[in-house]
């Protein structure tokens, strides 16, 4: 247990800051999920909407340091790549 006031501060600080990015990442991965069932049900046009509300939720949550800079990079490449497949093919 903490004994010292900054300690005790410091707790309070990481409870504070564990909640507010787990609620960021949930947010960030709703979205995604839109995207991934657009994909599923093969409707480019709704994968391409969710697509572009998406990538800004996740470079905010990266910018927020929620996710690694090269993670929101490589997810929104892959989904934006699948989109893209559904047009052609």
């Amino acid at each position: 247990m903490a004994n010292t006031v900054s300690a005790k501060k410091s707790i309070r600080q990481i409870a504070h800051r564990t909640s507010v990015n787990l609620a960021r990442r949930s947010r960030v991965r709703t979205y995604l999920r839109k995207v991934e069932e657009a994909i599923a049900a093969g409707d480019h046009d709704t994968a391409n909407a969710a697509l572009k509300t998406a990538e800004p939720e996740l470079m905010r949550a990266v910018g927020k340091g929620v996710f690694h800079k090269n993670t929101g990079a490589r997810t929104i490449s892959r989904l934006s790549r699948r989109v893209k497949a559904l047009k052609n093919g």
